[in-house]
């Protein structure tokens, strides 16, 4: 794994060279093409990924409604962490909206580091929690918006007709 991809990322510029070096040799690189699925809502929840380039959508398909986009993330984002969290299966899907390349981890791996090296997994469980407190901002936003149109909508003047 080249380090200098790892060291690139802006969710890992914080961590010293031994952490990087902690962490290479868990990291495989993969890489996508546009329009490529990553993984499925449902799917076995087993890597966090690194965007190191390119681009992704992510999908969530309430049971009673149509596919939202609830974030698009890109160079030096992270996605993917219910595999981190303890979950057994991905809770939205993930599709490749721009080529590129990733690191992936698996949870369990992060899970081992965590317990292994614990200053290590403290870096990247806040750099974690970052990333997921700014996706549900930006989700309960969306939230909010589709149900505002849906009231629109259904009755132009805002007023309700029940």
């Amino acid at each position: 794994m080249n380090t200098e991809i790892i060291e690139r990322l802006p969710g890992l510029m914080d961590f010293t060279q031994e952490q990087v070096e902690i962490l290479r040799p868990h990291l495989e690189e993969v890489h996508f093409q546009a329009g490529e699925k990553i993984f499925n809502q449902g799917d076995p929840a087993t890597y966090l990924y690194f965007v190191a380039e390119g681009e992704v959508s992510i999908l969530f398909n309430p049971e009673d409604g149509p596919v939202i986009t609830v974030a698009a993330v890109g160079t030096g984002d992270i996605f993917g962490w219910s595999s981190t969290l303890g979950s057994q299966l991905y809770t939205s899907g993930a599709v490749c909206t721009e080529a590129g390349s990733f690191l992936r981890l698996e949870g369990e791996c992060l899970r081992g580091i965590c317990q292994n090296n614990p200053e290590t997994g403290i870096l990247i469980l806040n750099k974690l929690a970052a990333v997921i407190a700014q996706r549900l901002r930006g989700t309960h936003e969306q939230v909010v918006k589709l149900l505002h149109q849906g009231i629109n909508h259904r009755h132009p003047t805002g007023e309700n007709h029940e």
